[in-house]
């Protein structure tokens, strides 16, 4: 669009939001430096490409006509700050030498000594403005997170340039009488360009994805790819006349699945030139009659801005969910070696305890019935007691060996047509013998002739007599312990159901968790919290599934899902 010939000595564009640091990338450089002069090398050349960014656009603008639509000076000067030290000295220094490669930009292009000073100062403002509100919002600088990305461009090309686009538009207004919205939004939409993709390109860019070229077949498919995108931008923007500009969204997001965060902030570098440089040359889609340049590079403008900006939230998305996926595989390896080391541990333990839990059961069999000697009744009750506390241990043993086989996978099943109806008769009158069953009544329900399921009978009996055993010790006070057996539509139902207390819901959500006894440690009631979880382990095994259903007062049915035969 043309304007007056004051405007064309500004650079009234916009610079776009310095994005987060590119995954992995800090907001300080892997390479920290120590000082201003430690690192003389990069700060020389920001100053550089500054100066020749600031010549080619404001060059480029007067031949167009217009303003520079694309001001990656700024974008460039942020991003080198950015990825470097933040002492002080490094600071100052490095601010003053933009601001000299800034003011000799501007009067090798001609402008007059007091516009060239104060539009330095403007792109100053706008430079610490976007470096300052980054580190105190955005520290990691992580652009390979949604929030990072985002807030990252809402403080380099939202907010980092409101206060030079109004400074600047003041100046214009005041001596060459140049409308002052007109000023500011042409003004912020060309820096805020800038910033959205220089700014987010340089801050992206990482020495750990140049490595990745080095492998044959990527470099390869970087080549076709970004060939292609650029001949594609080509035609689109500098070629033909159709309104296709959308056409170039499905390939920056095809860009943005193969290469994430920094081949997107590539794709739109290569994207914004092309579409930005065709409509300020009067070429492309936005270049249609009644337009003028200047409308025409705003739709440039507002096409990457608003169409494809936004792929590089999805290509942070897209890395954000590859960190989070090798941080759960890292999560998942250590938490089965952690699972292998507890299961070895609980074998070992099981095996050194069994031995020496089996001669003390003998001896104090021997012990209670004379056997080494007269013994008197308070001697024959304390052998007694003995025995029965070491069969509770040697059951320990057993149930932790179960547990540690179960988990390590040496436990082997034999799925055979097993008679449910059978098992839990053999586990109700097993039940019926124990002491502490005495005074319950032990119903059993099958419903239907020839409820078989696909099992082990071994450990499915295993399974029933842990389930039973805990109706038992936690719902007596119910007076009554029913066994069903079902066939449903996916194969064969088992329940054992008590009238005891029953179960909170938070507490059924931990049944089945490894010695958690449910707050019952300190009860008179014995256990040692693993029976229900070799259970539901047996019950995988087989193919099956468990659960409980309980209310609070109303007692509790555990249940058994398997195939049927």
């Amino acid at each position: 669009m043309s304007l007056s010939p004051a405007l064309d000595l500004t650079r009234t564009a916009s610079v776009p939001a310095a994005k987060p640091a590119a995954s992995g990338c800090s907001a300080v450089s892997a390479t920290k430096s120590k000082g201003f002069f430690a690192e003389p090398l990069a700060p020389m050349a920001t100053v550089v490409g500054v100066v020749i960014l600031v010549v080619l656009a404001i060059s480029y603008a007067r031949s167009a006509g217009v303003v520079a639509a694309l001001w990656g000076a700024s974008g460039l000067a942020v991003a080198v700050w950015l990825r470097h030290a933040r002492d002080t000295t490094f600071d100052l220094c490095f601010a003053a030498l933009i601001a000299v490669g800034i003011l000799v930009a501007e009067f090798l292009v001609g402008n007059p000594p007091v516009l060239s000073v104060l539009f330095t100062l403007a792109n100053m403002i706008e430079i610490v403005a976007a470096v300052v509100l980054v580190r105190r919002f955005v520290p990691s600088m992580n652009l390979a997170s949604v929030d990072g990305a985002g807030r990252f461009l809402l403080c380099t090309a939202v907010l980092a340039p409101l206060p030079a686009a109004l400074f600047s538009a003041i100046i214009l207004q005041g001596i060459f009488g140049t409308p002052l919205f007109y000023s500011f939004h042409t003004w912020w939409m060309g820096h805020a360009m800038g910033m959205a993709v220089i700014a987010t390109f340089g801050v992206a860019l990482a020495p750990r994805h140049l490595t990745v070229l080095r492998r044959p077949m990527r470099m390869l498919e970087t080549v076709v790819v970004f060939g292609g995108l650029s001949a594609v931008s080509w035609a689109l923007f500098c070629w033909l006349t159709i309104p296709a500009a959308f056409s170039i969204i499905p390939l920056l997001i095809l860009v943005a699945v193969r290469f994430r965060v920094l081949g997107t902030a590539t794709g739109l570098v290569i994207v914004s030139v092309m579409a930005v440089g065709g409509a300020m040359a009067g070429a492309g889609p936005f270049a249609l009659a009644e337009l003028n340049l200047a409308q025409r590079a705003m739709l440039a403008q507002i096409m990457v801005l608003l169409g494809c900006m936004p792929v590089l939230l999805v290509a942070s998305i897209l890395e954000e969910r590859d960190r989070m996926s090798d941080s759960a595989r890292a999560a998942q390896v250590r938490a089965e070696r952690a699972s292998e080391a507890k299961s070895r541990l609980l074998a070992n333990v099981a095996h050194e305890i069994k031995s020496p839990v089996g001669g003390i059961i003998g001896i104090g069999e021997l012990w209670q019935t004379g056997q080494l000697g007269p013994v008197t009744e308070t001697e024959a009750e304390m052998a007694a007691m003995l025995v029965k506390t070491a069969r509770q241990v040697e059951a320990l043993t057993h149930d932790l060996l179960d547990v540690a086989r179960a988990e390590s996978g040496a436990v082997k099943v034999d799925l055979r047509p097993t008679d449910v109806c059978g098992v839990l008769e053999d586990v109700r009158r097993g039940l019926a013998l124990r002491p502490d069953a005495a005074g319950l009544r032990l119903e059993m329900v099958c419903e239907g002739d020839g409820v078989v399921a696909l099992a082990d009978s071994q450990r499915l009996t295993q399974v029933i007599g842990n389930l039973a055993s805990n109706a038992v010790k936690y719902g007596a006070s119910g007076g009554v312990v029913t066994f069903r057996a079902s066939r449903i539509q996916t194969g064969v139902r088992i329940e054992v159901a008590d009238k005891g207390p029953g179960l909170s819901i938070e507490k059924q959500t931990q049944l089945f968790e490894p010695f958690n006894r449910l707050g019952l440690e300190r009860s008179t009631v014995e256990g040692h919290g693993i029976g229900l979880a070799l259970a539901k382990r047996m019950t995988e095994l087989q193919g099956g599934s468990i659960g409980v259903d309980s209310v609070p007062g109303a007692g509790a049915t555990f249940w058994v899902e398997l195939a049927a035969a």
